[in-house]
Formats: structure tokens, C-alpha cells, sequence
């Protein structure tokens, strides 16, 4: 757990020492315990921390080892679908968020515990989630993917003719959604977004998610894909905080995701992007990932409406490219130069100096786009 991470946890519960003092907390899937450290310095009258995975054997070490707060906390090996406890909790406390925000699947555990242990009205930290998604243009990247299968195009590897095996490299390659930090300037229009509320969503809700897509271009360029990454709400009584996986923020453990098109789409600024993100879950404790993107085809023979061009990619959560760079200094022509495209709210910061995310928006503009 990295430090500004957790510094976002704990300034979340002890900032809203209103809603642990006194109360009883569940820590769905403790791993290490820490979470459950910090609800009992807000003053929580009992910890359950659930773990069921051989982590709960370093929970039970780490809380011995702080017996002042170890006290009011008790660790459960087991799953939160099938442990028992002696009492209702006032308060959920969890991590349970992964790439893109559903990877592994823990959500559907922390709804699980939400309707097994939670009292009506009680408070789950965090509250509620938000992925967010716009389409982007990054040629670099894409010629990083598709040079990937030019091993396939050799014709005489050792006597052996591999071209019959490119176009399956080609398309495999694609199918690995992106895992990196990318420069926020390489988004081609506004993002949108699709909200998840922890205290009212069903487990069966997070089987299949389908969202549609609707974007108008800032710029002409070519769009290689789908940019994605997510944030999650801490609505205290006291404090609301945000954490954010957002390009320009600080980076997190999460990064961002890309689902890049093996068929880039050409765009027009002003143009309309429209399309569909599906998401459905399957047993490996992740999603199958259904991308499509359309743009109506302009300029001299297109038909008054245009023709569509119709991109589409499929790709598995669980087996992505972790890219993992750092933002590039990309150059970007200035008649070209995007405005600011994610909206305020899209872009809260993580951490202590920086609250309310209107203070990035601010800082973006302040350096025509460029973050310091």
C-alpha cells in the first residue's frame, strides 16, 4: 500500500471521526490490517477484519504488535460470504478496488458484506465509484503494440516460413488492455463517466456492465482507443475526499487503462464518436472487455450524414500490458493542441495538499495544458 495512497484512507477516517467513535467497523478484505488500524485511532468501538487469504495470519501480527488499537480489533480468517459474526457493523471499511476499478472482482464482496453485516443507512468508506473514459490518440503507442508482432513476418526464421501465425500476434497483441501513466493531453474530447453507488448496487449489477459511448472530437486526429481510469467517493458526515487514478494526478498503483483499436478511426474536431463499453465478468476474478467505437467518415464522397467507420477490439482485464511509464513529454502541434478535456470533477486529486479538484482543473489551464 503506498504511502499516498494510505494517506488518502487515513485522512479519510480520521477526518470523520464522527462516523467511527463509538461505532462497530468490518474491514472487507483486510489483507494487512492496516485499514482496521486506522478505524480503531478514529475512536471505533470494535473491528471486524475479515481476510480470508493467508494475509490474515500478518493482520493478526501486525495489529499484536500495536496492542493499544489491537484491542478493539479482531480478525476473522474467511470469506465475507461465509463468516459469521456476533454483531452488525455501523461501517464498511475496505480496498476494494482494482484495474479499472472492477478487476478482481472484490466489489462484488463488498456488496456481499453490505447486505450480510451493514445496518440500514450505514456508512461505507468508500461510498461510491466512478469510471471514467475518453477516447484517445497516441501513435507511439500504437506502433509500440502492432511492431510487437513483426517477429510473426518473418518468412525464413530458420527454414520456417511464420507469416501464417501474424495476423493471431497481430490481433493477440491488441487484445491486452494497457496499464501506464499517460500525458492527459492525448485525449481527443471530453471524458464521460459511469457511477457505481456501493450502498445501492446489486451484486448481479456488477456481472455485466454496459456503457454507451457518446464523445465530440476536440481535435482531427487519428483515435487509437479508449482511455479509462477510475476515482471513488469517501462521503463522511465531516469530510468528503476523493480518490483518483486520473491522468495528471499523482500516480497511483492503479495507473490508467487503454483498450487500443488495432483499426485506428479518423476524426474530425467537432466530430461525433459514439460507441460501447461492455464489460462481463467471467471466473478468473476479472471481466472480458467489448469495445466498439464509430465515427462518421467527412470531406469530398462521404453522403450528407457520413458513412460510419466501425472499430472494434475484445480484450481481457485479467491479462493486460503493463506498460507502466511515466507521462511522456509528447509533442503536440500547436494548432492541435487539445484544450483541457477532462471536466473539473474528473480530476480530483489524491492526497493532502490538494482537495478540491477544481484546483487541478485551474492548474492545467494556468500551463496551457502542460502539468508541472
Amino acid at each position: 500500500m503506498s504511502t499516498s495512497f494510505s494517506g488518502t484512507y487515513y485522512a479519510a477516517v480520521i477526518e470523520n471521526r464522527a462516523d467511527f467513535t463509538g461505532r462497530v467497523v468490518v474491514d472487507v478484505g483486510a489483507g494487512s490490517g492496516i485499514l482496521s488500524l486506522f478505524a480503531a485511532q478514529a475512536g471505533a468501538k470494535h473491528v471486524y477484519a475479515v481476510e480470508a487469504s493467508e494475509m490474515a495470519e500478518y493482520a493478526r501480527k501486525l495489529i499484536a504488535e500495536n496492542p493499544s488499537l489491537g484491542q478493539r480489533i479482531t480478525v476473522i480468517k474467511g470469506k465475507v460470504e461465509e463468516v459469521e459474526l456476533p454483531e452488525k457493523a455501523d461501517i464498511l471499511i475496505s480496498e476494494p478496488m482494482g484495474t479499472l476499478l472492477v478487476n478482481e472482482r472484490m466489489l462484488e464482496s463488498y456488496v456481499i458484506a453490505r447486505d450480510r453485516f451493514l445496518v440500514p443507512n450505514g456508512k461505507m468508506f468508500p461510498t461510491v465509484g466512478r469510471i471514467h473514459m475518453a477516447p484517445f490518440s497516441d501513435e507511439y503507442l500504437f506502433v509500440e503494440i502492432a511492431n510487437k508482432a513483426l517477429f510473426w513476418q518473418q518468412q525464413n526464421y530458420f527454414g520456417v516460413d511464420l507469416t501464417p501465425l501474424y495476423g493471431c500476434a497481430f490481433q493477440g497483441y491488441f487484445s491486452q488492455p494497457v496499464v501506464d501513466a499517460f500525458d492527459p493531453r492525448l485525449l481527443v474530447a471530453p471524458a464521460i463517466s459511469h457511477t457505481i453507488d456501493f450502498t445501492k448496487t446489486k451484486e448481479e449489477d456488477l456481472y455485466e456492465i454496459d456503457i454507451p459511448l457518446r464523445f465530440i472530437a476536440s481535435v482531427g486526429t487519428r483515435v487509437h482507443g479508449l482511455a479509462c481510469w477510475f476515482d471513488v467517493l469517501f462521503d463522511g458526515s465531516t469530510v468528503q475526499r476523493w480518490l483518483t487514478t486520473a491522468p495528471g494526478a499523482p500516480t497511483t498503483h492503479w495507473y490508467q487503462l487503454r483498450c487500443v483499436l488495432s483499426q485506428p478511426l479518423y476524426v474530425m474536431a467537432g466530430q461525433e464518436i459514439t460507441g460501447r463499453l461492455r464489460m462481463i465478468a467471467h471466473s478468473s476474478q476479472s471481466y472480458t472487455i467489448y469495445l466498439t467505437l464509430s465515427a462518421k467518415m467527412w470531406g469530398p464522397g462521404a453522403e450528407q450524414g457520413g458513412i460510419l467507420q466501425t472499430s472494434s477490439c475484445k480484450l481481457d482485464l485479467k491479462e493486460p500490458y503493463y506498460r507502466m511509464s511515466q507521462p511522456q513529454a509528447y509533442a503536440v502541434a500547436q494548432d492541435q493542441q487539445p484544450h483541457p478535456l477532462m471536466h473539473a470533477q474528473d480530476i480530483q486529486i489524491q492526497g493532502e495538499d490538494l482537495e478540491e479538484p477544481e484546483l487541478l482543473q485551474q492548474q492545467i489551464q494556468n500551463t496551457g495544458g502542460q502539468l508541472q
